[in-house]
């Protein structure tokens, strides 16, 4: 089996985990820290409709899929970072046209630009949540190593976005090996949100 199939699965495997974790756990959960266990439970549903589609139902064009992974994975986190540092509720009206903005045809806008788009919005909020669990020690810090992979793999899928923009004449086998890397970390994500939810306590 090729790396990149083994990564592939690995990632099922571990969000699979994450997802069974997150409602295991749920009680322990904050009310803002439950937009975690949201987004992991929204991210295993895209997947397990992405397999029921291809394996199930023969439905080898997933193309309609996409547009609501983008704006449901945006609108998660979005909402996840402007409650946990209580940021002013204006937050939501951009986050939300963004969101809806993924599913109207703009001129030489394609969807994976749209893909960058969100992860930009991602990283910053992201960073910020860093930079505010970093500069204040009263802040409660126990989803700190989660939110640092969030930062670096959405960072990453930019990076490595672009790099592949600019070696358009890659074959498929170079281009599965870059994207290794972006499902490796990936799976880095995953471990440490596994890590996180086994540690919280009440």
């Amino acid at each position: 089996m090729e790396l990149y199939e083994v990564i592939l699965y690995l990632n099922n495997g571990l969000l699979l985990i994450c997802a069974a974790l997150g409602l295991i756990k749920y009680k322990y959960f904050k009310n803002t820290e439950k937009w975690y266990v949201y987004y992991i439970i929204f991210l295993f549903l895209i997947e397990a409709i992405v397999k029921i589609s291809l394996y199930l139902l023969n439905i080898k064009d997933m193309g309609f899929i996409f547009p609501f992974y983008v704006a449901g994975e945006l609108l998660l986190l979005g909402v996840l970072f402007i409650r946990k540092f209580q940021l002013s509720y204006y937050w939501y009206i951009p986050l939300v046209l963004l969101a809806g903005g993924v599913f109207i045809d703009i001129p030489n806008v394609t969807g994976d630009v749209k893909k960058v788009i969100s992860n930009i919005v991602v990283i910053c909020l992201a960073g910020y949540a860093l930079l505010m669990e970093i500069k204040n020690s009263k802040i409660n810090d126990r989803f700190m190593l989660a939110d640092s992979f969030i930062f670096l793999y959405y960072g990453l899928s930019v990076f490595l976005f672009f790099l592949l923009r600019q070696l358009s004449d890659l074959g498929k086998t170079e281009a599965e090996m870059i994207w290794s890397m972006n499902n490796l970390l990936c799976s880095f994500l995953y471990l440490s949100i596994i890590y996180t939810f086994l540690r919280l306590k009440k």
